[in-house]
């Protein structure tokens, strides 16, 4: 699918950034195997020959390119011929929501539980939940009892969250004993959702088809399944979505019809839904939509009358997806049903179905199997899901099998019917709650004709019960209050070394996407070398193979070295090793102060650095995929931010180093010239791999992007503590820190003491034209 970018001639705020959005000429790379006969050398083991690799079938290969110990280098500082970029997959096309989401199940019960892991934290920080907030009392009103003869329909509102209302209807079995089951009903988008009532054409469609018996069924297939379920002997609670019905503090032209940004609600201090703070907070419509559900659970549970061990969760389309959620965060669910929604295609259109970060290296198919071993029933219809009987399904089979429990999956296909959640579709769901909800319904069991409620004797808003306030000022205290509340209970891990570690860095893990040990193998390609007399010069190609990445890095290795090493980090790529145009084979003069201690030095372009670039245009704004709605989920929800991929890299540099020089006792990282807050997180995420990390901030706080596509905008990284949370994750690690006028952050100090570790600290008030020479002194003390 076709992207868009912006770009401006000009230099970007640091001088780093270039286009991203170019034809691209990938080549075959042929890799020659050679050896470097120089005793320690980085490249002293040996390379392999490799056939072309496949980048993509759409793509069109040019001939070959041998780049083995070449001594007419195309240009001083390039790896690639002119013109020719790295062959790697992320500058392919962008994948969106229309993407294709294969599930592979585990080969062991063991390594499921460790996946499952991963994927259920990853929904937790996506939806806002990491760690999961505290429940404030409901203060549930249920009122306006409606007498049918054999069930009851009840008007039910609560707070989710202080001031912020749930709303819906309760069912309840008529003259029966409990503790009855009970089903939590999100309603998907229907027109007006809770209250719709269908047109008659719809109507008569829908009973010519087949696809309804009633008329009532036909008018609302929700008030339908609800009334079903309770003559079944469920209590069961119909609640709305944000925007619908009568949810009204948040619209649903906000909710579900977001599409441009409004620069009124974007500010540091005074923010909204779907602008940038918002999204750096991880605050969404369906991280709200998602707590609303767990709290629907805690009303359910709280019922006199209601067997909480025993506990269903169905929606159909975007209620699909709040049922695969819901039952993938909350351990309560016996059994769920989510309709027409679970597939390896379409994930979910509306802004309430994605969030950043949601469906990054996973999908709905895997979400869904999250439940396992519980019973999990779905239906497929003429529509995304069609081919779930044979994409998808088989999968989760395997996966159900696996675990033990083969009898608890099933999937309904009526590819007969278009989208739907109607009377067939309903009757694999009645049967699927009667087996494993213990109803003990005689089968087949079949619907009866029902009393159609208007909305005028479904809403609960009336003059006992007013409706609460809304719109965009309330809209801006409820993300304030919930920014605050989350920094509140942040702030409890952070008097624990471990509990910041396993709470700040487990959110970091997720929205970094990487940690070295999943780095996955390095190895160098196509390169070359010079004799610069007093060290070694070696221009390659290196090659992550497990994700299909490439980046062109230097290495400057002294003839006569010790068993230490710089990645030496910097804005502008490996270019600023050197000196300058004027001379562009000569060191900078910092790089010389380590070379000349023995040190060696490696710089590489990261995505979208140097050799990644075709011309000299200047990126202002990162890719999005081509849905013309200004939501950060449609391309943050499917594709690791930019910020994350450069982190990537550095990662590789670091398996790399570690792999491939085998006498190394010592790396240490440096990051300049807008390269430290990437250095920062790559620290965070290696372990103890790294003894020193020396880097300029430039006053960088993430809190302070502005725009979606800033090439360092990254989701949730204000809500974890922002820059100063990274660096306090590398703790105990040797630090030196300049670029910070205010000082070292309290945050910083608070974790390197619980560390035990103060001493490690090093703070620099260097003149910015003057830290490359001082981090280079300071790396190279004892």
């Amino acid at each position: 699918m076709t992207q868009s970018s912006l770009f401006v001639i000009g230099k970007h705020r640091n001088a780093c950034e270039r286009n991203c959005c170019f034809a691209l000429p990938f080549l075959r790379l042929l890799l020659h195997r050679s050896r470097f006969g120089i005793r320690g050398s980085i490249f002293q083991s040996p390379g392999s020959i490799l056939g072309p690799i496949l980048f993509a079938s759409a793509l069109l290969f040019q001939p070959a390119f041998l780049a083995s110990a070449q001594t007419e280098p195309v240009s001083p500082l390039r790896v690639l011929p002119g013109g020719q970029v790295p062959n790697d997959s992320r500058l392919g096309p962008l994948k969106d929501l229309n993407g294709y989401f294969p599930f592979t199940p585990c080969d062991t019960a063991d390594e499921w539980a460790v996946r499952a892991e991963r994927v259920r934290r990853n929904l937790a920080v996506a939806t806002g939940l990491w760690p999961m907030p505290p429940r404030t009392p409901l203060e549930a009103v249920i009122h306006g009892r409606i007498e049918q003869p054999d069930y009851t329909v009840e008007k039910v509102y609560f707070q989710s969250l202080p001031g912020f209302f749930v709303t819906g209807n309760l069912y309840r079995p008529k003259g029966r004993a409990g503790p009855f089951p009970a089903v939590l009903s999100p309603h998907g988008h229907w027109r007006n959702g809770r209250f719709l009532d269908s047109r008659p054409e719809d109507i008569r469609r829908e009973l010519d088809s087949g696809a309804e018996r009633f008329e009532a069924a036909a008018r609302s297939p929700l008030q339908a399944r609800c009334v079903q379920l309770a003559r079944m002997g469920c209590v069961v609670f119909h609640y709305d979505m944000l925007g619908y019905a009568d949810s009204v503090q948040i619209p649903e032209s906000l909710a579900h019809g977001f599409a441009r940004q409004r620069p009124e609600m974007n500010s540091p201090t005074n923010w909204g839904l779907f602008s940038p703070q918002a999204e750096a907070r991880l605050q969404s419509v369906l991280g709200l939509q998602t707590w609303n559900a767990i709290r629907a659970l805690d009303f359910l549970v709280g019922l006199p009358d209601v067997d909480s061990t025993r506990l269903g969760v169905t929606g159909a389309s975007g209620g699909g997806t709040q049922t695969f959620l819901v039952c993938a965060l909350d351990p309560r669910p016996a059994v769920a049903f989510p309709a027409v929604m679970v597939s390896t295609a379409m994930q979910g259109g509306c802004t309430c179905e994605n969030a950043c970060l949601l469906r990054v290296d996973t999908g709905n198919v895997e979400i869904a199997a999250l439940f396992a071993p519980k019973p999990l029933g779905m239906t497929a219809a003429n529509d995304w899901t069609k081919e779930m009987p044979s994409k998808g399904f088989p999968q989760l089979e395997q996966h159900f099998a696996l675990l033990g429990a083969p009898r608890n999956v099933m999937l309904e296909p009526l590819l007969q019917f278009g989208h739907n959640y109607n009377a067939p579709s309903r009757a694999a769901m009645y049967r699927w709650f009667n087996l494993h909800l213990r109803l003990g319904a005689d089968e087949p069991i079949e619907e009866r004709d029902f009393s159609f409620l208007a909305p005028v004797q479904l809403t609960v808003w009336d003059e006992q019960h007013p409706k609460p306030e809304g719109g965009p000022e309330f809209e801006r205290k409820l993300l304030r209050a919930i920014h605050d509340r989350d920094q509140r209970l942040l702030a409890q891990a952070q008097n624990s070394l471990s509990e910041f570690r396993q709470v700040y860095g487990g959110a970091f893990d997720i929205i970094l996407g990487r940690d070295l040990a999943r780095a996955g193998a390095v190895t160098r390609g196509a390169y070359r070398r010079a004799d610069r007399g007093y060290y070694l010069e070696h221009l390659a190609v290196l090659r992550n193979s497990a994700h299909g990445e490439e980046l062109p890095f230097v290495i400057l290795e002294p003839k006569q070295s010790r068993p230490q090493a710089v990645i030496w980090l910097d804005g502008q790529g490996k270019s600023a090793l050197f000196a300058g145009p004027e001379n562009p084979s000569r060191p900078a003069p910092a790089i010389e102060q380590l070379l000349h201690a023995g040190v060696t030095v490696l710089g590489a372009d990261l995505l979208y650095q140097g050799e990644f670039l075709t011309n000299t245009l200047s990126l202002v704004q990162t890719r999005r995929v081509a849905n013309p709605r200004e939501a950060a989920a449609y391309t943050f929800g499917y594709n690791h931010a930019l910020f994350a991929q450069r982190v990537h890299d550095i990662l590789s540099l670091i398996q790399f180093t570690r792999q491939h020089l085998p006498q190394l006792e010592r790396l240490d990282l440096v990051g300049l010239n807008g390269a430290g807050p990437w250095a920062a997180a790559a620290r965070a995420q290696s372990g103890r791999a790294i003894a020193r990390l020396a880097l300029d901030t430039g006053a960088f706080r993430f809190a302070n992007i502005t725009h979606l596509h800033d090439p360092d905008f990254l989701p949730g990284a204000v809500k974890y503590g922002d820059l100063p949370a990274l660096l306090a994750l590398g703790a105990p690690g040797r630090l030196w820190v300049a670029g910070e006028p205010e000082g070292m952050p309290a945050l910083v100090s608070k974790t390197y003491r619980l560390a035990g570790a103060s001493k490690n600290l090093t703070l620099s008030r260097t003149k910015h034209g003057e830290i490359p020479a001082a981090a280079a002194a300071w790396l190279l003390k004892p």
